[in-house]
């Protein structure tokens, strides 16, 4: 069938990967750092053809591509940026995110309408702080895209019709995953008025062609497309170890949560991606190993020297407050002092055990509304940390898989074209990413033990702060299921 590109455009580069359309073998790639502001639509474009101008996509019959989420670049008229693209992890937003949960009636009603509580990162909200900050910039707004949606238009040669795809709108705030459709009404509470929002194709069709004959499928946003890389299914949880957390699985429906608690994305595939979040995951090790003199394998090597339950030490890791529980204004503590286990290899463990015990009430949240887990995929530095893959199988009570170093976000992309070049109902089965297999063993009781332990503390510490779980809960993890 060929061969096909995929695009993955990030806050700070541009990667491409160029594979065999039918065994998804990797041909070729290339790479490239955004030469100007982050900000700047046109540095993303500028990268992108750095980062193919060694002929990486001659002879490509297909593109994807996958872009940094929840970005927005609001055009005007003429389809020119009326301003530098507002970023997703831009916090000015927050205030006015706030007020669009006011303003619509609270939280349980934008759960309801969309699936999702604006927060700092969404386009809803961004579009609010636009419209009171720069009122201006706000009233030239005609049409509204995000990173990839931009790309796919200006690969396309800026054609009258956008598109985006579910994956990518479920994060905007005015896509509901649910009903799969948009809600204007959303777009005008926040702007003040209506404005054009691309069409949303499936997952395997075509975006369109270039004027050159290319075809360029559906794209989607990183998260999703890295998901469709590593060739996840129901069943499979993905936990992002990043300074905060996020843990994220293939269910078969949007799930609505009035706390807000669970965010509902759809994939890219058909499928949902609800996704809980940490405000503090490896970040809760870097100040621990700051506080012991040393780095993070440092800080591994150390807690390895400890039992597990670190001698009675429990640390609630909530260092920046928490988004999971609920506790914004909260801070990190530290509990069961004694002067047996004022010990380094203690307070190093309690580090490692906070952070994923923190994890595991987040994991715990999608089990109490009825999704499977089968495996956990843990991404990120410290998922390669010895102690980190020591102690996850069993207090997170599954089999972990750590996937080998690779390019999942465009591999997914890559995989996504093609799949729309097949025409084919189903998408191409490449392999599966090459990956280590952790299992909880004989740990199991102990690893339960230790989270028993966790959870009184936080019970103790904050009563009810965590929601309490639904009916249908799974049954535990019991040991190894087939890959």
């Amino acid at each position: 069938m060929g061969i096909v590109a995929g695009l993955d455009s990030s806050a700070e580069y541009t990667s491409i990967v160029v594979c065999d359309a039918e065994t998804g073998a990797v041909v070729r790639h290339g790479h490239a750092e955004h030469p100007g502001e982050r900000d700047d639509p046109q540095s993303w474009l500028l990268s992108l053809g750095t980062a193919a101008g060694a002929g990486q996509l001659a002879e490509v019959q297909a593109i994807g591509v996958s872009a940094q989420q929840q970005g927005l670049v609001a055009l005007d008229g003429g389809g020119n940026p009326v301003g530098p693209a507002l970023l997703g992890n831009d916090q000015r937003m927050q205030t006015a995110a706030a007020d669009l949960v006011d303003a619509f009636g609270g939280r349980a009603a934008w759960a309801q309408a969309v699936g999702t509580v604006p927060q700092a990162a969404h386009p809803v909200s961004k579009l609010h702080w636009l419209a009171r900050e720069q009122p201006e910039a706000a009233r030239q707004v005609t049409e509204i895209l995000q990173p990839h949606d931009w790309l796919v238009w200006q690969l396309l040669g800026r054609p009258a019709r956008r598109v985006t795809d579910r994956g990518d709108a479920s994060g905007t705030g005015y896509w509901s995953a649910a009903t799969e459709s948009y809600r204007p009404d959303l777009v005008e509470l926040a702007l003040g008025h209506q404005v054009g929002l691309p069409d949303v194709v499936g997952p395997s069709q075509p975006a369109g062609h270039t004027p050159e004959g290319l075809l360029i499928s559906a794209g989607t946003g990183q998260t999703m497309a890295a998901a469709f890389g590593l060739g996840l299914g129901l069943g499979d949880v993905v936990i992002s170890l990043g300074a905060t957390g996020s843990v994220c699985a293939v269910h078969h429906e949007a799930l609505v949560d009035p706390s807000g608690t669970i965010t509902s994305y759809a994939d890219a595939t058909g499928m949902h991606l609800p996704v809980v979040r940490t405000l503090n995951a490896t970040r809760v090790l870097r100040g621990a190993a700051g506080m012991l003199g040393t780095d993070l394998e440092g800080l591994s090597e150390l807690a390895l020297t400890s039992t597990p339950g670190s001698s009675g030490l429990v640390l609630l890791p909530y260092l920046e407050g928490e988004q999971t529980p609920q506790l914004p204004h909260t801070a990190g503590s530290l509990h069961g002092l004694r002067r047996e286990s004022m010990k380094p290899e203690f307070l190093a463990r309690a580090a490692v055990e906070g952070m994923l015990c923190g994890l595991a009430d987040a994991l715990d949240v999608l089990r109490g509304r009825g999704v499977s887990v089968r495996r956990v995929f843990l991404l990120g530095q410290a998922a390669g940390l010895a102690a980190v893959r020591d102690a996850a199988p069993a207090l997170l009570d599954a089999q972990i898989v750590v996937p080998e170093p690779a390019d999942y976000a465009a591999i997914g992309a890559a995989r996504q074209a093609a799949w729309a070049l097949s025409g084919s109902g189903l998408p191409p089965q490449w392999p599966t990413a090459a990956c280590q297999v952790f299992e909880a063993g004989e740990q199991r009781a102990v690893g339960q033990a230790v989270r028993q332990q966790y959870a009184t503390v936080r019970e103790e510490m904050y009563p009810g702060a965590l929601p309490e779980p639904y009916p249908g809960t799974p049954e535990p993890y019991q040991g190894a299921v087939a890959g």
